[in-house]
């Protein structure tokens, strides 16, 4: 959600920073700011209400100057988005400077306990009493702003990551997590004896990847202190000293660039059949039809013995768990639940140890999903990791698991991610099918082959239904979206329409096509757009009985079909055509148009695709 950047070097800290914040508003936020000591000694921080746009102009004219400094971008929890309540935060005396990401749950107690001690606040944040508390803690104890924050932090109950300041020590630069992400990257002189120590402070890799790809992620309750000598030190909150893990970054620069698509959204919607490709490859074995998850098969015991999968997610990553839920079941013949992670966490459920809860997040940052991981570990359950980003909370907080692969998604609409994760939960439930010889060789060797050939089948819908631009100018004026889809295809009327309500703010609702008559068909008339979902698969006949009804109540239909339908589309208003394939993979080429609709309606109601309000690439606070 909200993004951190921090340097020290010898370069001037200010570009670095701006540059950083760019590439961090896909993070979702509503306000910005830097704070840098400049060779004066003097700390300075500026910050604005909107975009980082609006930022840099208003300090065209003031000195941003100096080769240390922190910024950030604010999407906002405590105080209602303006100029005060943005980051950095000062401290009372100006001497120390702070920015932070989570959400400190005893903030007003502090507060109190602050403001008894002489302590005046400016802001409504539970960021500027965190600041506040470690100018204390270093008043009262006449000590470093190191032991300060490591004092300070003992007090703080919720979630930080933090970066800190301080203008009587401008060689200095400290940083602090807890179930916020945080990564410092080490640049490439700091090991060079005629070269001068430089440091990255991120909230993830996109800031840092165009100066260093030697990163350390810190971890729950670690400090990090750097300096211009180039000495990292980490601890964590009792003071023993922790040895950073140097980690090498797998991007590349170019991954986080447009390459000539006017949005990352458009641009992630093209590039799912090479991210596919990506996922599946050295997985999925094209001579032997055969799948390899080595997380799986490493573990073989724990899947063959389970007496039941849970699988915890969030928003689209829920809607991916559920077709999930759908093939394992099926070809796994293995009890499958899908949970909302941010419900889980707060209930008592019920497991044992011979339960698998699988955890899904493309972020790998997801606060609700981590929760849900303690939850169940706590329970002796045995947890697997599905997640997108190397190195991210999830992936080490898991006993196994597997990376999509499928590169980094920019957008906050989440499209490959989507994909790539419903193709993952398919290797899975493959991979456990073989293992408890629940498939006929025939049959896996099928579901294998197919699979394999799902990318260029997705390239084929890219490729046959242009038209989709042109008539999504039609539906701009619809105040209302229903989706309907059976079976495999009902998570996909979910996804449908969160894809269209993130990006265009249009109501869209999804349902299983046969909860129409309870209830949803009250809302159908001639302004009233239905997307149905109609493979010539499955229950192929009951749905052209569904689409039969909403047309007798004059109501739009947007229909998927299979190629060579012409039942369904001869009953269609408009009609979008995906290539035949199994039923389980129907999803994986039916949500194709309908993410290409969301961002062409989006796109002509003057929306910021990539930036949709109110929403955050990862919700990394509750």
């Amino acid at each position: 959600m909200c993004g951190i950047v921090g340097y020290l070097g010898d370069q001037e800290a200010y570009p670095i920073l701006i540059k950083g914040l760019h590439r961090l508003e896909y993070r979702g936020y509503d306000s910005a700011g830097v704070s840098m000591i400049n060779a004066k000694g003097d700390l300075s921080v500026y910050k604005e209400k909107g975009k980082v746009s609006a930022l840099e102009e208003s300090v065209k004219e003031k000195d941003v100057t100096g080769t240390i400094g922190i910024a950030h971008t604010r999407w906002a929890t405590h105080g209602e988005p303006n100029a005060t309540n943005a980051h950095p935060h000062y401290s009372q005396s100006k001497n120390l400077a702070l920015v932070h990401n989570g959400i400190i749950e005893n903030y007003k107690v502090l507060r109190t306990q602050l403001e008894k001690h002489g302590k005046t606040f400016q802001s409504e944040t539970d960021t500027e009493v965190l600041v506040q508390l470690i100018e204390y803690m270093q008043e009262k104890h006449q000590t470093d702003l190191y032991t300060a924050v490591q004092r300070a932090l003992t007090h703080v109950i919720g979630a930080y990551a933090i970066a800190v300041l301080d203008q009587r020590h401008p060689d200095v630069l400290i940083a602090a997590r807890k179930s916020s992400p945080l990564i410092i990257g080490v640049g490439q002189n700091n090991n060079n004896a005629h070269g001068h120590a430089e440091f990255f402070v991120g909230s993830d890799a996109t800031p840092i990847i165009e100066y260093t790809n030697q990163v350390v992620y810190l971890k729950d309750e670690e400090i990090a202190y750097m300096d211009r000598d180039g000495n990292l030190r980490i601890t964590n909150l009792a003071n023993v000293e922790q040895t950073p893990d140097m980690q090498t970054l797998q991007m590349n620069l170019d991954e986080l660039e447009k390459g000539g698509f006017p949005h990352f959204m458009l641009k992630e919607i093209y590039e799912q059949p090479n991210a596919l490709r990506n996922c599946i490859r050295g997985r999925l074995s094209i001579d032997t039809k055969d799948v390899i998850l080595s997380g799986v098969l490493d573990n073989r015991r724990r899947f063959i013995d389970a007496n039941r999968i849970i699988i915890c997610a969030c928003g689209t990553s829920w809607h991916s768990a559920l077709i999930g839920k759908y093939f394992i079941e099926e070809a796994a013949q293995i009890p499958v639940e899908v949970e909302y992670a941010s419900e889980f966490r707060y209930r008592n459920p019920v497991i044992t140890s011979n339960d698998i809860v699988v955890a899904v997040s493309q972020s790998g940052e997801t606060a609700d999903t981590l929760a849900a991981i303690q939850l169940a570990k706590s329970k002796g359950a045995f947890v697997y990791g599905i997640c997108n980003v190397i190195g991210s909370s999830i992936a080490r907080a898991t006993d196994s698991g597997t990376y999509l692969h499928v590169g980094p998604e920019i957008g906050v609409a989440s499209t490959k991610a989507f994909t790539g994760q419903v193709i993952t939960l398919i290797m899975l439930g493959l991979t456990i099918a073989k293992e408890k010889k629940t498939l006929s060789k025939e049959m896996f060797e099928m579901l294998v082959d197919e699979l394999l050939q799902i990318p260029d089948k997705i390239q084929w819908t890219l490729d046959n239904n242009k038209d989709i631009e042109k008539f999504s100018q039609i539906f701009t004026y619809a105040k209302n979206f229903i989706y309907l889809g059976r079976g495999y295809n009902y998570p996909v009327a979910l996804e449908g329409a969160l894809k269209l309500k993130e990006i265009s703010y249009i109501h869209a609702e999804g349902y299983p096509a046969a909860e129409m008559k309870h209830g949803p068909i009250a809302l159908v008339d001639e302004e009233m757009p239905v997307v149905v979902i109609a493979p010539k698969k499955g229950m192929y006949e009951k749905v052209v009985s569904n689409i039969q009804e909403i047309k007798a109540r004059k109501g739009k239909i947007i229909s998927v079909v299979t190629e060579g339908d012409t039942t369904v589309k001869g009953v269609s208003d408009f009609c979008f055509t995906i290539p035949d394939t199994r039923d389980c993979y129907v999803p994986l080429l039916a949500v194709i148009p309908l993410q290409l609709m969301s961002y062409y309606v989006a796109i002509a109601k003057g929306r910021n695709v990539d930036q949709p309000r109110n929403l955050a690439k990862s919700v990394t606070v509750e």
